[in-house]
């Protein structure tokens, strides 16, 4: 005889909990995804069109960011609500701090997260120079228009939608099917990277991936990777918006040659710290500390 088990509770990442795709299906949901990044696109013209091209394009970027993970959202919490009578799911939060505690972890990853987006400047000096238009596009996310928008664009939507199809989906799902860690993370920083179209934010959106990836692996916690991806953001937000700085590609622009140097190799030393740290964490579950769930129907 069956007895149901009731949910401990509704919050929102828990619509998600039963689904834990597989290879095949990620594909099926990368796929979902696109097409919403379609409907997102074609929503913008009107915006454009009655805006005119600057406010359209805030506007319309406004409304079209979260729309373009509305369908995938949809997607993932019917084949959530039709798995969890019968599967067992994986937490796409969990909070496996110990021994480092949240506090320290949270300040850890800003720490990290800093210092690898300092660090990987150099490699994007090896980039062939940014199209104009990409250029223009990606200014007005963060230096045009209204800050209070971009804010919510850049430092908002970015982090919590991203985070969750690259981390709470993608790399759950590998980690939960028993892809190794390694491959998993790299294959989720991989699609971390795709979702972004073009090689200058490619390549960093890569190295970020697998840093948000390894820390995702370690402590289970979504929140804390949104808390990575958040500082990332805001802190591109606020340097591409100080007047002094706004001409400046990069950290090169300003600071002296050897002062540049030293900084960079310190922000080396800090992230191995950081990630030795993070090292210490217990691995009790080889499916990247997911706490699992049970189906809401079992059998006795």
């Amino acid at each position: 005889m069956a007895r149901r088990v009731r949910p401990r509770n509704y919050r929102f990442l828990e619509k998600f909990t039963w689904y834990v795709p597989n290879v095949a299906e990620l594909f099926i949901l990368l796929a979902v995804f696109l097409l919403g990044a379609l409907v997102a696109n074609i929503v913008v013209l009107p915006f454009v069109a009655i805006l005119g091209q600057e406010s359209g394009m805030e506007y319309g970027t406004l409304v079209s960011y979260p729309l373009m993970f509305i369908p995938a959202m949809i997607y993932a919490s019917v084949k959530s609500r039709n798995n969890s009578f019968t599967r067992n799911g994986r937490k796409l939060d969990s909070r496996h701090f110990s021994p480092l505690g949240g506090a320290l972890c949270a300040l850890f990853v800003v720490l990290a997260t800093l210092a690898l987006a300092f660090c990987v400047e150099p490699l994007l000096a090896l980039l062939p120079e940014m199209p104009e238009a990409l250029e223009e596009l990606l200014k007005g996310m963060t230096q045009d228009g209204s800050i209070l928008i971009n804010f919510l664009t850049v430092s908002i939507f970015a982090p919590f939608f991203e985070e969750w199809l690259c981390r709470g989906m993608v790399l759950r799902g590998l980690l939960g099917n028993d892809v190794k860690p390694v491959w998993a993370i790299i294959i989720s920083a991989l699609f971390f990277a795709f979702i972004h179209l073009n090689p200058w934010q490619a390549l960093p959106a890569f190295l970020l991936g697998c840093l948000f990836g390894y820390v995702y692996y370690k402590t289970g916690s979504l929140r804390l990777t949104m808390l990575m991806h958040f500082a990332n953001n805001t802190f591109s937000l606020v340097f591409s918006n100080i007047d002094a700085f706004k001409e400046a590609e990069s950290f090169m622009d300003i600071l002296p040659g050897m002062a540049y140097w030293i900084i960079f190799f310190a922000c080396i030393l800090l992230l191995v710290l950081i990630i030795r740290s993070f090292a210490r964490i217990p691995e009790e579950h080889k499916d990247g500390n997911m706490d699992p769930v049970p189906a809401l129907f079992s059998e006795e």
